[in-house]
């Protein structure tokens, strides 16, 4: 799908500034900004990218950009400033921008259009930045003047002028490269042409750069850019001119003989394209969005980033994550080997919550990541039958390693009772996935028996009960399934006039009562351990309580400790995070739940569902994260989008969830999905050509409009 925005949409910058667009290279590197091209976070940078994604530097921020004419110059980038300030405005002669399949900004200055494309290189530490002009014959020649405007640091802080920068370039083809500090990886920059490329030499910073939403986060909000040595160039119609940004020059990027940056740009191109044949619904759509998070490692594994633009891999993250952007979407085999890798990482059976790059310096402080492992296996067999082979010879007996440490007491801050129910973590440790605090000390306390972590240990023990049968294994040891679902019974369920339902964590006879959206687990799993004549109630208190048409609230509003929005400072927002702020991802969990429950009642129940979470589809995808789902929403309406603005569990809990709705309900799916009207997106009328496939000047050159 593409997202076009016309000029009223780009030049309001009210909202236009909270839009933003996202490239990746399956690295975990990025390109990202706002609609308009105007940096809004630290994070925002035109390359950013570094050894492991913990150690991701802005290399080159932002660009300062003009066009000469007739010793006019007229500048189409625009940086925000104190006091409101925005300059230059070249906001105002934004005629279009587009994001989706790729990123493209266009810019009318009366007669003269100019039209500027980005892409990221896969696997390469690279931006490719495309210009090129359509004007009549009788224009004078004009002249592209690029401004590279640099940070060198770590994309968790700010710099300003200092005297330990090393301003000295090096001269490469067409360009130049930079190694400003120490330990901070090197920029080449290079601009190709039909015309040669001139460097100026003239150095100097540009002052209190300002990024209002680290502002609004509570954070320092100003840095100083150094500008290294300006590019000009020689502006033909039609023809394309490439800035390339990267951590090597083009020919050591890419040695192989003839290779050009023409043909690097349009076999992307080309790449994106077909892939994009296949992403016209919406179901296609987040598929091809899933791709942004799946990346290789520096040791070559594959593993899924959290979410953009600050998290890293994340066992939970990735192996909630792993059936919606795998297994739903076609990587059937990506996710096998995503699996398969993780077994070389177990530690007393915890798989790692927090991976690291050299692969030494793993955390292991989560208490699910591993039965969250194993729930994705057992997806990956309902998608791939055929994969139980693979199952057997590499995973099982990781699953049985892993089930013994929790019940031996090998795992750290765990045991197993002797009603088989299993207790985590003490008053100091945040094992589940509510793991904000504050000043050290725990928001969302949940130590002791928390419900989601025992619905997701029953269905372990269940899930390798049948597979222990399936691959005759005599040394697996029956567990007494019917014992602990009682057991559990007795102990999580709420009985109440307005419904009943299942308290969040029981700790030595205490149950914390708290209405939480946890408790969907115990119904969504393939082996739910809360009996199905209980579901239907449960699930109408969570429905009644939590649903919003974005996911649900991490608590009900009323209750003590709610927070109806996500706002201020770090300590104010970690205090809200999971005490009434809305998670995507949980939808899909309640989904399968819900359609489960209610199978044969005619579509009653997926409709409403269906209905509900429209605006999801309808509004965010062109908000915020434009393409993507943000991580999180506030708790009341009208639910505005914060966290991470592209995350991986929300885009694979939402594709997993149509799938289950499509599944379940097809006709009522089909309606629904026809109502959408998601051909608005791309409703604008862009100007002017956009090459498309073949080399530079050749004949495929076609009209694009929207």
């Amino acid at each position: 799908m593409r997202f076009c925005f016309d000029k009223v949409a780009c030049q309001n910058i009210r909202k236009s500034l909270r839009k933003e667009w996202l490239e990746t290279n399956g690295s975990g590197d990025y390109a990202s900004s706002s609609l308009i091209c105007c940096n809004t976070r630290k994070y925002h940078g035109l390359l950013v990218a570094g050894a492991g994604l913990e150690n991701r530097h802005v290399l080159l921020s932002s660009l300062d950009e003009s066009v000469l004419v007739d010793n006019k110059e007229m500048f189409f980038s625009s940086h925000r400033y104190p006091d409101g300030v925005q300059h230059p405005v070249g906001h105002e002669y934004i005629s279009a921008m587009e994001t989706g399949v790729w990123t493209i900004f266009k810019y009318m200055f009366g007669d003269l259009k100019i039209v500027k494309e980005v892409m990221m290189v896969p696997g390469k530490r690279a931006v490719i930045i495309s210009y090129h002009i359509h004007c009549s014959s009788d224009m004078p020649k004009a002249h592209l003047r690029i401004k590279p405007m640099t940070a060198f640091r770590h994309f968790h802080a700010l710099t300003h002028e200092n005297d330990v920068i090393n301003k000295k370039t090096t001269p490469i083809p067409s360009g130049y490269k930079l190694n400003a500090y120490k330990g901070v990886p090197q920029l080449c920059l290079q601009l190709f042409g039909d015309n040669n490329t001139v460097v100026g030499k003239k150095q100097y910073w540009y002052k209190n750069v300002e990024y209002i939403v680290e502002a609004e986060r509570g954070f320092d909000s100003r840095e100083d850019l150094f500008m290294p040595g300006e590019f000009e160039i020689e502006l033909v119609p039609n023809k394309k001119v490439y800035l390339f940004a990267s951590t090597e020059p083009f020919d050591e990027m890419f040695p192989e003989k003839n290779a050009t940056i023409e043909k690097v740009w349009f076999t992307e191109l080309s790449r994106r394209e077909l892939l994009a044949k296949d992403a016209d619904t919406l179901e296609g759509h987040l598929a091809l969005e899933g791709e942004k998070f799946i990346i290789r490692q520096l040791n070559g594994d594959p593993a899924v980033v959290a979410g953009y633009h600050w998290f890293g891999v994340w066992g939970r993250d990735m192996y909630l994550s792993l059936p919606g952007l795998t297994f739903c979407a076609g990587r059937v085999a990506v996710g096998a080997h995503i699996l398969q890798t993780a077994t070389r990482y177990i530690k007393d059976g915890l798989i790692p919550n927090m991976y690291s790059s050299d692969g030494n310096s793993h955390a292991y402080n989560s208490a699910d990541a591993s039965l969250t492992y194993i729930w994705a296996i057992s997806k990956m067999l309902v998608a791939d039958p055929s994969s139980k082979s693979f199952v057997k010879k590499e995973l099982w007996s990781v699953i049985k390693d892993i089930i013994a440490a929790y019940s031996n007491g090998s795992v750290p801050f765990a045991f197993v009772d002797a009603s088989g129910l299993l207790h985590v973590g003490d008053e100091n440790t945040q094992l589940t996935w509510m793991d904000a605090s504050v000043n050290g000390v725990p928001v969302t306390p949940r130590h002791g028996c928390p419900v989601e972590i025992n619905a997701l240990w029953f269905n372990a023990l269940a899930f390798a009960n049948e597979l222990a049968v399936e691959f005759k294994d005599k040394t697996w040891e029956k567990p007494d399934l019917e014992a602990i679902q009682n057991e559990f019974f007795k102990r999580f369920w709420v009985s109440d006039p307005q419904g009943g339902y299942l308290a969040d964590v029981w700790r030595d006879g205490w149950r914390d009562m708290s209405l939480r959206p946890n408790q969907i687990f115990a119904m969504s799993m393939p082996y739910p351990i809360l009996e199905e004549k209980y579901h239907k109630e449960a699930i109408a208190r969570v429905r009644h309580y939590l649903l919003t048409p974005f996911g649900l609230r991490t608590l009900a509003p009323g209750s003590y400790g709610y927070r109806a929005s996500y706002a201020g400072g770090p300590a104010e927002r970690d205090g809200a995070y999971h005490q009434g702020t809305v998670w995507t991802w949980l939808l899909s969990h309640y989904a399968e739940a819900l359609l489960r429950c209610h199978k044969g009642d005619d579509g009653v129940a997926a409709g409403k569902l269906l209905r509900t979470i429209k605006p999801l589809f309808t509004q965010h995808l062109a908000d915020a994260g434009v393409g993507s789902i943000s991580e999180i929403f506030a708790g009341d309406p009208p639910h505005q989008a914060d966290g991470t603005i592209a995350q991986a569990w929300s885009v694979a809990g939402c594709l997993r969830m149509l799938q289950l709705v499509n599944e379940y309900e097809p006709d009522v799916y089909a309606e629904w999905v026809n109502s959408l009207d998601l051909g608005k997106y791309e409703s604008t009328q862009l100007f002017g050509e956009v090459q498309r496939g073949g080399n530079k000047g050749s004949s495929s050159v076609r009209t694009k409009k929207g």
